[in-house]
């Protein structure tokens, strides 16, 4: 998706006066002056404050990173889980009626702000919780099936991201052969992993610094931005606190909430090694995005060096033989 160096100008450029009067126009109320720039890596987003002492924040999406049709069906997915009860957080209707709104080639959107806090350690009880919630996400997402959205899988985002880094030359060309090498072996081996896996609506990103706590309500799950076709044990292994060996615990909690709503494929879970092997490959081409986008990613020092692709293609073959040795197998049919 190509972008416009004027549009990349208007995404930098964002400023107190365009935000606040952009906001006012399109949403129909009066702000006050507050204007307070958020923690994002990747969008602008901003916290603004109506009149009325109500906090809104504002999210412009980095042009280029998803289609306008891809965000309208994170819209639609958000709206039909709060249409639900399901505690996300829906963007606002703008006075045409749509979430969506657009100034000069950047897309933005508008949210009621929600105060929480992320929670390092769950209890049981919690992790119930979650199971439910989670389960009640999937429920909706198998409903409908999304168009624009990327499908998880080993020979289509996994492949994809692997052009990209190679074409990105973010690699250097003495280290290419082997990164190419590695992941195209780790591709071929999962691949029949995936085979008759129907992927549905996914969150796609969910490790526990997207729940927030509120008290005396439920976990709010936040920041759909990454939201696939996928698998939905993506949706779990994320929130374990290790492996699955190791959290034996937590997953048998999580399933007893999960499947209060929706039954869970236990066989799914050997594709837990597979999806941890082609996060390692998402994160690094995200942040080979990022320096793109940016000429910098705040999130690793020393990104592109070789010392970084020596340590990341070794982390590869570590879990290309995890893989090949089937070590969440055993664990998953005793669950």
């Amino acid at each position: 998706m190509q972008i416009t160096q004027y549009e990349d100008h208007i995404f930098h450029d964002l400023g107190p006066d365009l935000v606040l009067g952009l906001v006012e126009k399109h949403l129909g109320v009066e702000l006050t002056n507050l204007f307070r720039p958020l923690n994002s890596y990747i969008n602008r987003v901003y916290e603004l404050e109506q009149d009325d002492g109500n906090g809104l924040v504002v999210k412009f999406y980095r042009p280029g990173r998803w289609s306008t049709e891809a965000l309208k069906e994170e819209h639609e997915f958000l709206a039909e889980l709060a249409t639900e009860e399901i505690p996300v957080i829906a963007p606002l209707p703008l006075k045409n009626g749509e979430t969506l709104g657009n100034h000069e080639g950047a897309n933005f959107a508008v949210f009621p702000k929600r105060g929480g806090r992320s929670v390092d350690e769950f209890d049981d009880e919690q992790w119930l919780q979650l199971g439910r919630l989670l389960g009640r996400v999937h429920a909706i997402g198998e409903r409908k099936q999304s168009r624009s959205r990327p499908i998880m899988s080993p020979t289509e985002s996994t492949r994809q991201q692997l052009d990209y880094l190679l074409a990105s030359g973010q690699v250097p060309p003495e280290t290419q052969p082997a990164l190419k090498r590695v992941i195209e072996e780790i591709i071929a081996e999962i691949e029949p992993v995936f085979e008759g896996v129907q992927p549905i609506r996914i969150h796609g990103d969910c490790h526990f610094a997207n729940f927030i706590y509120r008290p005396g309500e439920s976990f709010y799950l936040i920041d759909f931005d990454d939201m696939v076709m996928g698998p939905p044990v993506q949706d779990i292994w994320m929130l374990l606190p290790g492996t699955l060996e190791d959290a034996f615990v937590e997953m048998d909690l999580l399933l007893e909430g999960y499947e209060t709503f929706r039954r869970f494929d236990r066989r799914s879970f050997r594709m837990i090694e597979p999806l941890r092997a082609m996060r390692f490959v998402h994160y690094m081409a995200w942040c080979a995005h990022q320096v793109a986008a940016d000429g910098m990613t705040r999130v690793v020092d020393d990104f592109g060096t070789h010392a970084y692709w020596s340590k990341e293609i070794a982390d590869l073959h570590d879990q290309l033989e995890r893989i090949r040795e089937g070590a969440a197998d055993n664990i998953g049919n005793m669950l």
